[in-house]
């Protein structure tokens, strides 16, 4: 990529679009591209041919996606597999169309088998049976992969696909009704503490374990990838390490300062197991995070406080 080549970023807004934005700025890359989803509808045809054939872009992230946590996913199955399949389809096309040199494409470690073998490797990807809660939406994320794939068997397009853990950081969703599980239990801690509750319901078991990123790490492994990889399979992005939803659970609560219990409500989902990444490929790329969790929540959290006090 050069300086001056123009750049969309589809998603610009959101937790990984902005991010990847502040990191490809930070290195001098400006000539960047974006509209609000008010200003372009992803899922148009017609809107997201029109606006290709105008911009000219050099390049494309494609972060925009409909994204939640387990009650979403489960609750709006049809719009998750219908929005992320629109944006996809009419965003990759498009590129080729209007001769778009690279795409990077970013879907979830959710696209894995349920009980597929621990650590997710990018080759176990179609050996099994998908999370039920969440299927809808790695059903479209899968479709992107091989999308890619396929426009660069075709076409000979240099698109490439990436597939990173759960993400934490700067524009997450704290609306409990959808939001992940990082940003409801940092949202629940503080209130409790605010209002001097004696305990905070969580949701499931605490049992599944799970691997967070922060999404400035993510950032800077996509402008990694952008610079440097070229080839056909997609690349896991994450830390390589794990703790249980309980253990997470604990970690905010101390970063907080919450001093009730904890109660754990069985009745609900605990979704998969596990799902860590095998991050190795990018490892032996030379690339590696470098935003500890306990430090990354932190930071987080006090960001969060400013907005929350913001809001009064």
């Amino acid at each position: 990529m050069e300086k001056q080549d123009k750049i969309y970023i589809a998603g610009h807004r959101g937790m990984v679009g902005s991010a990847i934005t502040r990191r490809l700025q930070k290195d001098g890359f400006n000539n960047i591209v974006a509209r609000t989803s008010s200003e372009l509808d992803l899922k148009d045809q017609a809107a997201v041919r029109d606006f290709f054939r105008r911009e000219k872009p050099d390049h494309v992230v494609l972060a925009a996606a409909k994204v939640g946590g387990i009650q979403a996913n489960n609750t709006y199955r049809a719009q998750f597999i219908y929005e992320n399949l629109m944006i996809q389809n009419n965003v990759i096309h498009q590129a080729y169309e209007n001769g778009v040199k690279r795409l990077l494409f970013l879907g979830s470690s959710c696209i894995y088998p349920k009980l597929a073998p621990q650590p997710l490797k990018e080759e176990s990807l179609l050996t099994g049976l998908l999370e039920e809660t969440n299927e809808p939406y790695a059903i479209a994320k899968i479709a992107g992969i091989k999308m890619v794939e396929s426009y660069r068997r075709q076409y000979g397009c240099d698109y490439i696909s990436a597939m990173p853990t759960n993400l934490y950081g700067p524009n997450d969703n704290y609306d409990l009704k959808n939001s992940h599980v990082m940003p409801a239990l940092i949202r629940k801690f503080h209130a409790a503490k605010q209002e001097g509750a004696p305990t905070v319901e969580v949701w499931g078991t605490g049992s599944p374990m799970r691997e967070f990123l922060h999404v400035n790490d993510l950032a800077d492994a996509c402008f990694f990838l952008l610079k440097n990889y070229h080839e056909e399979l997609f690349v896991n992005i994450g830390t390589g390490t794990d703790l249980t939803i309980k253990a997470l659970a604990e970690l905010i609560k101390d970063i907080v300062g919450f001093d009730g219990e904890l109660k754990w409500d069985s009745s609900k989902p605990d979704g998969t197991p596990r799902k860590l990444m095998d991050v190795s490929h990018l490892h032996n790329m030379g690339w590696k995070h470098t935003i500890e969790l306990r430090d990354g929540i932190t930071e987080v959290y006090e960001a969060f406080k400013k907005y929350e006090g913001a809001k009064v």
